[in-house]
């Protein structure tokens, strides 16, 4: 598919009609509070839905409950080694780029402030944390898993921020688009995706195409559990930078949103680094990956550990080799990758499980001076962007 400035404007323009009648049948009926009651005991696919779930809920949870009938599952468990493989390096990705680079696009920072709430930045690294467990698990797709019902509740957060932001008209649709519109929620797709093989690929982590290519397909099947239209959403690697490369064109910038929620951001993970002597290593690791100009946009401090980050490709490399020659370190380092994983998500969720909550109501106050400002344009030194 070949993407144009009037095709992205038309996905500024769409929500996701399924999800969005279910929230706004909820809220005319009063049924929220009974919804988030109720759902929160149900947490495993294949679960027995609650007596008193609202009737509209339930038909939603139905029409959800199973993966689309597309799924290639031999890819999908492709996608599984692959995260196993490279668990710690994906939980590097993810947390010191493909969330980054969602604050250097203004909106996005303005609608993660407005609904995330800039007091609990670990809220939302620990539900995309959790998510991308839960999707990795060798039963995601299974009774008994976590990640469909996780997938459902999500799809409808999402909905009820785009009712909440549209009915209180605290967003400029006109300016902004429709809040997690097709364009966003794919653009998001892309940063969990294409941008942490970006930065595989500059840590110096060896994949293979069919790797790479797997990784990207299970989130193609994550993208339409969350109500991605499958007609708009690059089909391969190809296409998605194409996408990804005109998205951010499209969009970055710097936003006093951005910077305050990266902020939030590096202060949290510091408080995870143990000691202190290790904590310039998080914005060095930000810079390293999202590169200067994003950096400068989100405030992120430059330190002396900037020039020690470079060396993380040779030390991986190292380990790399390790994992090639022995099949006891290849073990070992995967075992070691588990374990590092789940400790970095209990500190984010202090061993509570996110529940993915419709949200009643919005914070009124963003927490950060001024608005977004007007949207402008990023001219790149050349034809590709390499974000």
């Amino acid at each position: 598919m070949t993407y144009t400035e009037a095709s992205m404007d038309a996905l500024r323009q769409a929500g996701d009609e399924l999800a969005d009648a279910t929230v706004a049948t909820l809220f005319e009926r009063g049924e929220v509070g009974t919804f988030n009651t109720l759902m929160r005991y149900v947490s495993t696919a294949g679960a027995p839905l609650p007596d008193g779930l609202p009737d509209v809920a339930r038909e939603y949870l139905q029409a959800t409950s199973v993966p689309p009938a597309w799924v290639d599952w031999g890819e999908m468990e492709k996608a599984r080694l692959f995260f196993i493989d490279n668990n710690v390096h994906i939980s590097t990705a993810l947390s010191f780029a493909a969330m980054p680079a969602c604050y250097v696009v203004p909106h996005v920072a303005k609608l993660l402030s407005a609904t995330h709430g800039l007091k609990y930045p670990s809220k939302r690294m620990a539900e995309t944390g959790q998510f991308t467990v839960y999707l990795m698990q060798p039963d995601a797709f299974e009774a008994g898993s976590r990640f469909i019902p996780a997938a459902q509740k999500v799809r409808l957060l999402h909905a009820s921020i785009r009712h909440h932001l549209k009915r209180e008209e605290r967003w400029d649709t006109a300016a902004l688009g429709t809040p997690i519109c097709q364009e966003d929620m794919i653009g998001g797709q892309m940063f969990f995706s294409m941008l942490v093989l970006d930065s595989l690929h500059r840590l110096g982590i060896h994949m293979s195409p069919e790797g790479a290519q797997a990784y990207y397909y299970a989130w193609r099947v994550v993208g339409a559990m969350l109500g991605v239209d499958q007609d708009a959403v690059p089909k391969d690697l190809d296409e998605a930078r194409h996408f990804l490369d005109l998205y951010m064109i499209r969009h970055m910038g710097p936003s006093a949103e951005g910077a305050h929620l990266t902020r939030q951001l590096i202060d949290l993970y510091e408080e995870v680094v143990p000691g202190t002597f290790f904590d310039p290593i998080v914005s060095a690791l930000i810079r390293h990956l999202v590169g200067d100009t994003c950096a400068d946009w989100l405030d992120v401090p430059r330190t002396p550990w900037d020039t020690v980050v470079k060396a993380v490709p040779h030390l991986l490399g190292v380990l790399e080799t390790i994992e090639d020659r022995s099949p006891l370190g290849a073990w070992a380092l995967d075992r070691l990758g588990h374990v590092t994983t789940i400790l970095e998500l209990s500190s984010l969720t202090r061993g509570r499980v996110m529940h993915y909550a419709i949200p009643e109501q919005l914070k009124k106050d963003y927490g950060v001076p001024g608005t977004v400002p007007p949207a402008r344009r990023w001219t790149p030194p050349a034809a590709t962007v390499s974000p």
